[in-house]
């Protein structure tokens, strides 16, 4: 008899969460589990990937609110959580200023709003085997579903995460398990929050290489990446602090300065800090070299083309494209984040620079100058093998 699966998801946006989920979900073994994917919002350019074997539970609007504007919340009459996400939002913005972080009060805000709105609503009324809540703050699985086991997934570095710990640990106590990307997410996570050890299992993000490599094959505009002359990079996430985007747009100016103006760099991704980015680029007079190209459902023939793939983020979980990159052969350079040991070998499937604009710069330039290091460097990644679909038996060991 299969075992009934629920897979709780915010919403299915452009992200490294949501495409490893579906690469996840592409791995599954559905002979064995009946698996219904719950998704806060119905939106987000990967909702056209995910499989057809999944069942994906119709839109509950009450859980639509997450992510909406304030206004058109109050527009559709959910009053309740607008107000909570409102208050939330004073609340989290004294608290952030009080421990001075860096990033604000975003975090806090959403853990406040998700603990206050699960409040308001409706339980599922399926019993499920198991529930999987693989977005944070987990509040959702852990109190409005029924589910005999419940597992939450770590995708990030927690020792860096700007957040309320004590809230944060009264949410994980209601997991039987938890299950960490890599072993230095683990490390970091029970830095903060050691009583959960017993919890906490590592499970690698699934890959899927031949799922990538075939939607690799897609064409891309001539306009978008002018590859004649020029020596490309590609970096792809979220535009935000974190990611380390203003490290990249310096880091290019200074090879400009030395001369290296053959050398261009392209962005895939989007978000709230985009317009400071703009302005950045704009500033450097970068324009033409430093070039946005804003949401690709599919990034990969992107990569395909690039001559090098950099992630400059100053911390991470194990980020799913330098998986990508390595899977479609590509020379890559990752900053030296916390987590960056477990993301690849340094100097053979790749290189960890230094985690500033000096580093990124001088990396960039000793591999962009020195074509028979980057050949090397690519023999090397067609050695190995970077399918690991077996990694999902450690969850199906978990379901029982």
């Amino acid at each position: 008899m299969k075992k009934n699966i629920l897979i709780s998801v915010f919403d299915m946006e452009i992200g490294g969460i949501e495409r490893s989920l579906i690469n996840m979900l592409e791995s599954f073994d559905y002979h064995k589990f009946n698996v219904d994917l719950f998704i806060c919002e119905h939106k987000g350019d990967l909702m056209c990937q995910i499989p057809k074997k999944v069942n994906i539970l119709s839109q509950i609007n009450k859980y639509s609110v997450f992510r909406k504007p304030i206004k058109q919340c109050l527009k559709e009459g959910h009053y309740a959580t607008s107000l909570i996400r409102i208050g939330s939002k004073f609340i989290a913005e004294a608290k952030a200023r009080s421990k001075d972080f860096k990033e604000g009060s975003g975090y806090i805000q959403m853990q406040l709003v998700q603990k206050y709105a699960s409040i308001f609503l409706p339980r599922f009324k399926k019993r499920y085997d198991v529930a999987i809540s693989y977005a944070w703050p987990h509040d959702i699985v852990a109190k409005n579903v029924n589910a005999e086991k419940k597992i939450a997934w770590i995708h990030t570095d927690y020792s860096k995460l700007e957040i309320d710990n004590r809230l944060d640990l009264r949410g994980w106590m209601q997991f039987n398990h938890i299950i960490s990307i890599s072993d230095e997410c683990t490390k970091s996570f029970l830095t903060k929050y050691p009583t959960l050890e017993e919890k906490v299992l590592t499970l690698e993000n699934i890959t899927s290489p031949n799922f990538i490599n075939n939607l690799a094959q897609d064409h891309i505009p001539l306009t978008e990446i002018n590859s004649k002359g020029n020596f490309n990079i590609l970096s792809v996430g979220r535009l935000s602090y974190v990611k380390g985007f203003d490290m990249a747009v310096k880091a290019l100016r200074l090879l400009h300065d030395k001369g290296l103006t053959y050398i261009k760099w392209y962005v895939i991704g989007y978000g709230g800090y985009e317009s400071e980015l703009s302005e950045l680029i704009s500033s450097y007079n970068l324009q033409d070299s430093f070039i946005l190209l804003g949401k690709k459902i599919n990034p990969y023939p992107y990569m395909k083309a690039c001559d090098l793939y950099v992630q400059p983020s100053r911390y991470e979980g194990k980020a799913v494209t330098v998986t990508e990159a390595k899977i479609l052969k590509k020379p890559i350079i990752i900053t030296a984040y916390p987590t960056a040991k477990s993301q690849l070998i340094n100097g053979v499937e790749g290189i960890i620079c230094n985690l500033s604009v000096e580093g990124l710069s001088t990396t960039i330039e000793k591999l962009a100058e020195d074509k028979k290091e980057r050949e090397r460097l690519i023999e090397n990644l067609k050695k190995f093998d970077y399918s690991n679909t077996e990694e999902l038996n450690k969850l199906y060991q978990l379901i029982g």
